[in-house]
């Protein structure tokens, strides 16, 4: 028992008690952090993930600049109860290209890390421009100004390539092809009259992903004639959740990984 009196030493010294407590936090730092410099990925990489194609990504700066994050989180967490209700828990993977990740902190409006097919175009347009008319107890504000504003792409390329520089892997072709792009996604009968276009967008995000279909190619708002900030919205809202195949995906299946 003696051995276990030997911490009054430390209750009776305050210098000797911080000294102690820097010796043990940094045991566990280096316990913690040492393995890490031996790990050439501390992200598992599953089939499916891509970047976020430039409607897409527009869509992300608009649902950012809104601040949709502070009452929608796009995390499930690995729980019985929320797994129910959302479906698979959230995977690393999912949020490696978001700069910065909207995992969010708060819901007073429901997760949407799986919302990506789970409703209709119509039904995100009737929820933005009247939340009530769809849920009523909603107190999510009005968004209707997005259905007549304009997207503003003027610089989708520049904000690709810094994404680039972050990580991201986009290609030259992704950037430079990013504003037809970009309006190809949202119109599927666009043809740009003397522009040089390469017809690629589905090809090259695919091909990125590493699996078909992972692009949604379509008329989001319903006028092909004008792509607006709810096209753009909607397309990344519709995208959420959809890359990863969970039919297939295991856990550390060596299969899943690039």
């Amino acid at each position: 028992m003696a051995l276990f009196d030997k911490h009054a030493v430390f209750e009776k010294h305050s210098l000797l008690l911080t000294v102690g407590i820097l010796v043990v936090v940094a045991i566990g730092g280096i316990i913690e952090i040492a393995p890490l410099f031996y790990m050439s990925n501390t992200i598992e990489r599953v089939n499916g993930m891509r970047p976020y194609t430039p409607l897409e990504l527009a869509g992300r700066e608009i649902y950012v600049r809104e601040g949709c994050y502070v009452c929608h989180s796009q995390m499930v967490r690995p729980l019985r109860d929320e797994v129910e209700r959302y479906g698979h828990y959230s995977l690393a993977a999912e949020s490696m290209y978001d700069h910065p990740f909207q995992w969010g902190s708060k819901r007073t409006g429901p997760d949407l890390a799986r919302v990506g097919g789970k409703y209709s175009d119509e039904w995100h347009m009737d929820h933005m421009a009247d939340p009530r008319s769809v849920v009523p107890e909603s107190i999510m504000p009005p968004y209707e100004f997005m259905v007549d504003r304009p997207l503003d792409y003027s610089m989708i390329s520049e904000t690709m390539a810094a994404m680039r520089v972050v990580g991201v892997p986009y290609t030259d072709a992704m950037i430079e092809n990013a504003d037809l792009d970009l309006r190809a996604q949202a119109d599927p009968d666009f043809y740009p009259e003397n522009v040089e276009y390469d017809y690629g967008l589905e090809d090259r995000y695919n091909e990125a992903s590493g699996r078909e279909g992972t692009v949604n190619v379509r008329v989001f708002d319903g006028v092909p004639e004008e792509v607006t900030e709810m096209d753009a919205l909607i397309a990344y809202l519709q995208m959420l959740g959809t890359l990863v195949d969970f039919d297939t995906y295991e856990a550390g299946d060596l299969q899943n990984r690039r």
